[in-house]
C-alpha cells in the first residue's frame, strides 16, 4: 500500500513524514496529529463533514484502546472531520477498495453487523448520506477502526507512522501538476513504492510523464478523421503520427521520413496494443483521439490509479481471480505469478462496481438463468406482445409471480444466455461469471455488453482450472456436465478469490505501461473530487 500525499497537507506536514527511518519503539506514544483547519468545504475530497464530539462518544462506546482511539483522533484531525468513506452520494470508491482488501485478507476480526450494513449500502441504487444521520457516522467510524486495526497488523514492520495512515485516503482537492511533483519529491513515499509493486512501477511512470509535461508535452494531431493510414502511405500526416509516438516511446526520435514504413506499423501496433486495440498498424480517427489525449490528462489518470492501487493485495498468496473491468480482462494468478489471462465481457452500465471481492464456491452445469425482474419488465413483456410464441421459440417458462409481474426462467440448452455453465462467488452486486453463445463479441476491442455478469470467453478451461484439485471431476466429466441440459451444482473444494477492479491504468509483468477509457466514468467522478483542475477525457 501506498500513501498518496495531498499538496496543502504536504507543505505543512512533509517534515514530520520524512523522518528517521529508524524502527519505533511499539511501547513509545504517538502525539495527536493536530487539527488541520485549511481543510474546508470548498477544498475537501468528500463533501461531508463529521462531528467530533460523534467520534468521541463513539470510543468511549467502543472502549477502544488508547493507540486506536489517539490514532483515529489524528485521522480525523487530518482531515478537520471530513468523512472518509462517504461522500453525500453513498460510498467512496476507498470503502469499497478497502472492503474488498479487508475481506481478501481473511481478517478474523470481521463485523457480521458491519458487514450487512455495507451490502445493504452497495445494494442501494441511490443513497442520500445525511452527515447527522447516526446510522451513518457508526459505519464511518466502524470502518475508520477497522481500517486503523487492519494498518497496525499489515504495516507492524513498515514503520508507517499514524500522520501518514491519517493521508491514505485523499484530503483535499489539488491541482494535477503540483500533486505529482509532492508524490514523486516525497523521499518517505519511496519505501511504500517498494513494497507496493503495482503502485511502484504506475509512479515510475509518473515521473516519465511528468518530464514528458516539462518538455511541453506533444502537439495535438489535426489530421482529417475520415482518413486512414497504413504502412506504404506517404506524406506530412506521417511524420506527425511518428513526432507523436517517438514522444512516448513507441517509436525511435530519430526516424524523420514522411513513409509509413514497417517501424511505423510496428509502432503504431505497440501504441494499439497498450490502448486496448487489436494491433492491426492501421492509424484510424479512433486511433488519432488516443494520441491526442493531453498529457495532462494522462498524469491525471496515472495519479488515479494510484490512489486505486492501494487497495491491492500488496502480496497476493495463493491462487487469485482478478477481473479488470476497464481492460476486459480476467488475470489468474498463483502467488502472485500469471497462471493465464482471459478476455471477458463486462456489463453496459457501471452501476457502483468499482471493486468488491468474493469466494468462488460453487460451478453450476447446464444452469437456468433466471431472468431478473427488471429484463423481465424492460425486455420478455414487451417481447410477449410482439410475438405470443417468444417464451417457446426462447426455451423459457413462467415459474410463478412476484410484486404483479412473471417469474421466468430460461431452461438449460443452446439458446440459454449463460451457455453452458457458470460459476458463483456470493457479493453484493448479484455478479457472476459465466459462458455466453454470443462468442463473437470477444473479437470486439469494447466488450461492455452485458446486463451486469460477466462472460468468460473459455468456460471449459475456468471449470477445468477451479475443479483440478477435484479427482471426480476429469475434462471428459466436465465437458459431459456442460452439455447434459440438466442442471448440476458442483461445490468448489477450496474457494478461490475473485477481486472485481477497475484501473484505467497500470504497468503489465512486460513493464509496459497501459491506458483504457473510463468506461463507466469513475475517473471522471473521481477527478472531480481529487482536483481542482480536473482534465476531460
Amino acid at each position: 500500500m501506498k500513501q498518496i500525499l495531498t499538496i496543502s497537507i504536504s507543505l505543512c506536514m512533509l517534515a514530520a513524514c520524512t523522518g528517521s527511518n529508524t524502527k519505533k519503539d511499539p511501547g513509545a506514544k504517538e502525539s495527536i496529529v493536530p487539527r488541520n483547519y485549511a481543510i474546508t468545504p470548498a477544498n475537501a475530497y468528500n463533501d461531508i463533514f463529521l462531528d467530533s464530539l460523534a467520534m468521541e462518544k463513539y470510543i468511549g462506546t467502543a472502549k477502544l484502546n488508547d493507540t486506536i482511539a489517539n490514532a483515529m483522533r489524528s485521522f480525523y484531525n487530518a482531515r478537520n472531520y471530513q468523512f472518509a468513506w462517504f461522500s453525500s452520494k453513498g460510498l467512496s470508491e476507498q470503502a469499497l477498495g478497502f472492503r474488498s482488501l479487508y475481506d481478501y485478507s481473511k481478517d478474523s476480526s470481521e463485523s457480521k453487523a458491519l458487514e450487512a450494513k455495507l451490502d445493504d449500502l452497495v445494494g442501494e441504487d441511490s443513497v442520500d448520506v445525511t452527515p447527522g444521520d447516526a446510522g451513518y457516522i457508526k459505519t464511518e467510524l466502524q470502518l475508520t477502526q477497522r481500517f486503523l486495526q487492519y494498518a497496525e497488523k499489515t504495516f507492524e514492520d513498515e514503520n508507517i507512522r499514524r500522520e501518514q495512515l491519517a493521508y491514505f485516503i485523499p484530503i483535499s482537492k489539488n491541482k494535477i501538476l503540483p500533486m505529482a511533483d509532492s508524490i514523486l519529491a516525497d523521499k518517505e513515499n519511496r519505501r511504500y513504492a517498494k513494497s507496493n509493486g503495482n503502485y511502484g512501477e504506475l509512479k515510475e511512470q509518473l515521473a516519465r510523464y511528468r518530464e514528458i509535461a516539462q518538455k511541453g508535452g506533444w502537439p495535438a494531431l489535426e489530421i482529417d478523421k475520415k482518413k486512414r493510414f497504413k504502412k506504404g502511405d506517404q506524406g506530412p500526416e506521417i511524420l506527425a503520427i511518428k513526432k507523436r509516438l517517438a514522444v512516448t516511446g513507441e517509436l525511435n526520435a530519430a526516424d524523420t521520413s514522411a513513409v509509413f514504413d514497417d517501424a511505423l506499423e510496428s509502432g503504431v501496433k505497440i501504441f494499439q496494443q497498450r490502448h486496448g486495440y487489436t494491433g492491426t498498424g492501421v492509424v484510424s480517427d479512433t486511433l488519432i483521439r488516443q494520441m491526442n489525449v493531453p498529457v495532462l490528462t494522462r498524469i491525471q489518470q496515472l495519479l488515479i490509479n494510484m490512489e486505486r492501487m492501494r487497495w491491492l493485495p500488496a502480496r497476493p498468496e495463493g491462487k487469485l481471480l482478478m477481473v479488470n473491468i476497464p481492460e476486459f480482462m480476467l488475470h489468474a494468478t498463483e502467488n502472485g505469478k500469471s497462471a493465464f489471462d482471459m478476455p471477458v465481457v463486462v456489463g453496459k452500465e457501471g452501476h457502483s462496481t468499482v471493486m468488491f471481492f468474493g469466494a468462488m464456491n460453487q460451478v453450476v452445469f447446464s444452469p437456468y438463468w433466471n431472468i431478473p425482474a427488471s429484463i423481465v419488465r424492460k425486455e420478455i413483456l414487451p417481447a410477449q406482445g410482439r410475438n405470443a410464441s417468444y417464451l417457446e421459440n426462447n426455451n423459457m417458462e413462467v415459474t410463478g409471480e412476484r410484486n404483479g409481474l412473471p417469474v421466468v426462467r430460461q431452461k438449460p440448452g443452446p439458446k440459454n444466455s449463460l451457455g453452458k455453465v457458470k460459476f458463483l462467488f456470493p457479493n453484493s452486486f448479484n455478479i457472476y461469471f459465466h459462458d455466453t453463445p454470443a462468442k463473437d463479441l470477444f473479437n470486439r476491442d469494447n466488450r461492455a455488453y452485458s446486463h451486469g455478469c460477466i462472460r468468460l470467453s473459455d468456460p471449459a478451461k475456468m471449470a477445468n482450472y477451479v475443479l483440478q484439485d477435484n479427482p471426480d471431476w476429469t475434462a471428459e466429466k466436465i465437458d459431459s456436465a456442460m452439455n447434459a441440459g440438466k442442471e448440476k451444482y458442483v461445490k468448489i473444494k477450496d474457494p478461490l478469490p475473485v477481486m472485481i477492479t477497475y484501473y484505467t491504468a497500470w504497468v503489465d509483468d512486460n513493464k509496459t505501461l497501459h491506458f483504457r477509457d473510463d468506461i463507466y466514468n469513475h475517473d471522471g467522478a473521481v477527478a472531480r473530487k481529487m482536483f481542482e483542475d480536473p482534465q476531460p477525457e
